[in-house]
């Protein structure tokens, strides 16, 4: 599917304390934007919480510096600065997106899709650009031709869609609520939650959500590469299953060029506590945006059934 490459790595345990996955991820990505205007790979790589020295610490009579944020809570800050950048900056893109879920306990086949995403805009508390997804599938042969399109707001909430494959060649374009039993056949969430933005408003819920949680292994990874492309890596790391924890491992990369993360990954814990060969349990879901282009231009077109260049049928 894609190549992953890593160099180099910092673990702290004691970094991860009270933090999980969400944050985790956030941090190294929100410093990558705050140094987006200056973006040597020194900056790139240095960590985000550090204790500032203190020019004066021979001096007996100095004031004690200001104690600190919390890593946690200073995390959730930058947290949302970054993901004020996407909603300011990021008007929408295009992508091959790769995934691959396990679904009742079934590891299903990596499915790749052309994705067009246009990013939801507030003004003044008003929504002027709705949300909007085109998917069209690539492969395996079983999906392939397969078109989904929804568009927030509009045909009374509902995505349309058909079906590709062998199937597709039979059935009508259907309208489908995203949550439906139909549309989530063989998905782990709707399609109201794809996109970057949407990956980091979740990262951050949870990140709200465990503030208070036992430790955690944190590892950072410089240099790391998806299908070429520079990345700096988290994975954070959940020795014991505990309740609440859904995953032994997660990693997100953040690409150090478009500031994003691109490739979102979760593994379980092993069966007979062994790991498999890369040092990960089983795939729980895996996501990685391939070919990003961002702030493309696109239209309402993108998203109509009625473009010529897609093939939904009359429903």
């Amino acid at each position: 599917m894609e190549v992953v490459t890593m160099r180099g790595h910092r673990n702290s345990s004691a970094f991860g304390r009270g933090t999980c996955l969400g944050t985790i991820g956030m941090i190294a990505w929100c410093a990558s934007i705050g140094v987006a205007q200056d973006s040597s790979p020194q900056r790139l790589t240095e960590p985000v919480f550090r204790i500032a020295n203190n020019s004066n610490n021979n001096n007996a009579n100095t004031t004690p510096a200001p104690v600190p944020l919390a890593p946690l809570d200073e995390a959730l800050q930058l947290a949302s600065h970054g993901l004020q950048h996407i909603q300011t900056n990021v008007r929408d893109y295009t992508a091959t997106l790769v995934k691959r879920e396990r679904v009742d306990g079934e590891l299903g086949d990596y499915e790749y899709m052309l994705c067009k995403i246009r990013n939801r805009k507030v003004e003044h508390g008003r929504l002027v650009v709705p949300f909007a997804v085109y998917l069209g599938f690539l492969k395996p042969a079983t999906v392939k031709g397969r078109e989904v399109v929804y568009v927030e707001n509009q045909n009374e909430g509902k995505l349309v869609a058909h079906e590709g494959g062998f199937r597709g060649r039979f059935l009508p374009t259907v309208s489908l609520h995203p949550e439906s039993a139909l549309a989530m056949r063989g998905q782990r969430y709707p399609l109201t939650e794809i996109g970057v933005e949407n990956l980091v408003v979740k990262l951050i819920e949870r990140g709200q959500r465990d503030r208070e949680v036992p430790d955690v292994q944190v590892d950072f990874r410089r240099d790391a590469k998806i299908n070429g492309r520079s990345c700096t890596m988290i994975q954070v790391s959940h020795p014991q299953p505990r309740a609440g924890y859904d995953f032994q491992s997660a990693q997100v990369f953040i690409d150090s060029e478009l500031n994003i993360p691109i490739r979102y990954a979760a593994y379980d814990w092993p069966a007979g506590g062994q790991n498999n060969a890369n040092g990960l349990g089983p795939v729980i879901e895996e996501y990685t945006y391939m070919n990003v282009k961002v702030n493309v231009g696109l239209t309402d077109h993108d998203f109509d059934p009625e473009n010529p260049t897609y093939n939904f049928r009359s429903k």
